[in-house]
């Protein structure tokens, strides 16, 4: 005699054993993900620890990095405890986001390899490019692997159509406050120019600045011949305004930043001040020089390091800075976009504190105005870079008399001796012969 089962026990037994081999399936191709994501992590963690404890820059040593060392292993370490317990669509976007930002990683390597100038830490940057290979792909294929394959076609169509609807709003809105924000101040801090002073032919001598960190800076002197002296500082290639300095009888420190030419340190942007004033104290030691007629022009960040560094310190008696900008991560959006521009900005401002290992002065406006009653001279070009055509004005406002300000016609970005060569040099010559020789 035969004996019925009932449908729902048939049901259920078949189900059975299915359901944990589909379940094994998944974590198994969870650990795959998971494994691949590690290797890559690791590959980028040689580079970060070389660059940041191995083989710090000249100057520097491993505990100057405990910011821009340590943070940055701390997320990645993170990440990869969390990565298994996410859905698929959550480990593709973070896989493919971390790729992207870890592309950046590698640049400086590419960088300092065509300049010829490659050291320790740029070859192991390289590795970064593979990383960045193994999470941008991953990303894809955990995406193609978690596309619906169950239901009918029209519900498939109708949900990858919403998942491509959705990818479309987020991927511009992930590389706006994320990618971007963080990986473009990984490079605005790790890539500098290399170029050392170049032989003016005019009886400069090369000479060192010590700077009040202990940093040894590269520079040129050409004496003064009217007791007056000028820095010049924003890198080695300004010397066309140096020798217009030095034609008027002023004597010249052309001043290379840290962490560029030869200059030891790291690449920090928001430490130029204190390159500056390290300038002006060696020209305090000048035989030649009068400690009450020293000033110093800047260019582009320059220029927004020498506002700050005069804010700082009175031995910079007069200031000519050219292309100043809103420092990085400053914005003044308005409109309907201004929450997610502000966004970004904190996201970038804290990236690039973390990078640098040092953090950002306070706004220009906020500062200019102690530099008074020693003059200023402000120069920038339309439209410029960082929103110098509207910030310039600004500064200008804030700024205490006596006080000048010159919009270049014609000009690009710092570029006024080269758009108006006469005028740039009756200007900026009569503002320096007022600020400091009639004194």
């Amino acid at each position: 005699m035969t004996t019925a089962v009932p449908v729902a026990e048939t049901q259920a037994a078949a189900a059975a054993p299915t359901m944990p081999v589909e379940r094994t399936r998944r974590l198994a191709v969870t650990r795959r993900e998971h494994r691949l994501f590690l290797i890559a992590i690791g590959l980028v963690s040689v580079s970060i620890l070389d660059d940041n404890f191995f083989h710090p820059a000249p100057g520097t040593s491993a505990g100057d990095h405990l910011a821009s060392g340590l943070v940055p292993l701390g997320v990645l370490a993170g990440l990869a405890i969390l990565y298994p317990h996410l859905r698929a669509g959550l480990r593709a976007a973070v896989s493919m986001t971390l790729g992207a930002i870890v592309f950046v990683v590698g640049i400086p390597g590419v960088y300092y390899l065509r300049d010829g100038t490659a050291a320790f830490d740029h070859y192991t940057a390289l590795l970064a490019f593979p990383a960045a290979a193994i999470l941008l792909v991953s990303g894809l294929v955990i995406l193609w692997k978690a596309r619906r394959t169950g239901g009918s076609r029209g519900r498939r169509y109708l949900l990858r159509s919403l998942s491509v609807a959705i990818a479309v709003v987020a991927t511009p809105l992930i590389f706006f406050l994320v990618v971007f924000p963080i990986a473009f101040p990984y490079g605005y801090v790790h890539v500098g120019s290399t170029t050392s002073i170049p032989d003016l032919g005019v009886g400069e001598e090369a000479v060192t600045v010590m700077t009040s960190d202990s940093l040894a800076l590269e520079a040129a002197y050409l004496p003064s011949k009217n007791r007056a002296a000028m820095i010049v500082y924003g890198g080695a290639g300004r010397t066309k305004e140096a020798l217009m300095l030095a034609r008027h009888g002023y004597g010249v420190l052309l001043l290379v930043p840290r962490g560029q030419g030869t200059s030891e340190g790291d690449i920090v942007r928001w430490a130029g001040d204190t390159d500056l004033l390290a300038g002006a104290e060696y020209l305090r030691s000048r035989p030649d020089v009068d400690e009450d007629r020293i000033g110093a022009i800047g260019f582009s960040i320059g220029g927004e390091q020498l506002l700050e560094a005069a804010a700082r310190s009175s031995a910079i008696k007069a200031v000519v800075s050219e292309g100043a900008g809103g420092r990085v991560g400053e914005t003044d959006a308005s409109g309907p976009f201004r929450p997610l521009v502000q966004t970004s900005m904190l996201v970038m401002t804290a990236a690039t504190t973390v990078f640098q290992n040092h953090g950002p002065h306070p706004r220009i406006e906020e500062r200019i105005g102690l530099i008074a009653p020693r003059p200023v001279f402000l120069i920038y070009a339309v439209p410029g870079i960082g929103e110098e055509d509207i910030r310039q004005p600004t500064f200008y406002a804030a700024a205490g008399e006596p006080k000048a300000i010159w919009r270049v016609p014609n000009s690009d970005h710092t570029g006024g001796f080269e758009a108006q060569p006469a005028e740039y040099e009756r200007r900026v010559i009569a503002f320096l012969d007022e600020a400091l020789l009639k004194r």
